[in-house]
């Protein structure tokens, strides 16, 4: 069954089913443009670190702001759909800001996940994060893939 695809008001309602139940929530983003390997690893290490995973989809102005000109390759909907089917995936949603910071205020879980291209004091959001009593977790595999050196490989061929 895929994770339900909420908006940020579903989803507040939804996280607050879930603590009710007393169960703990990660947090897990990223523009997920191109699916890869690295991004399975980062999101089923970031399941296991709570009860329930969230993951926030970078919005397609987002994603044009962050990696440039002709991306997303893909939507925001259908990056989500397919988000949406990885194991370990509780919830989906999108958000259109240049950084999760305001979503992770508003919806506050217990852990932030972030890849290992960052360390707990490289986070951005990290002082965020500990702000509300929450932690960084840095998951996932070494930083051998991304959608950027795909891209790159594909124009060669």
């Amino acid at each position: 069954m895929n994770a339900p695809i909420l908006t940020e008001s579903q989803l507040a309602k939804a996280l607050g089913d879930e603590r009710a139940k007393g169960r703990s929530i990660a947090f897990a983003n990223g523009c997920f443009d191109i699916l890869h390997v690295g991004h399975i690893r980062y999101l089923q290490d970031a399941a296991d670190e709570a009860d329930v995973l969230v993951v926030a989809v970078n919005g397609d102005e987002s994603v044009r702001q962050l990696k440039g000109e002709g991306r997303p390759i893909m939507n925001a909907r259908e990056r989500a759909e397919i988000i949406s089917t990885i194991r370990g995936v509780s919830y989906v949603t999108i958000f259109d800001e240049d950084t999760p910071a305001g979503l992770l205020m508003r919806l506050k879980p217990d852990v932030q996940c972030k890849g290992t291209d960052y360390t707990e004091s490289s986070v951005p959001e990290a002082e965020i994060v500990h702000s509300y009593g929450g932690r960084v977790a840095i998951v996932g595999d070494a930083k051998e893939h991304s959608t950027s050196a795909i891209l790159k490989m594909m124009k060669r061929i």
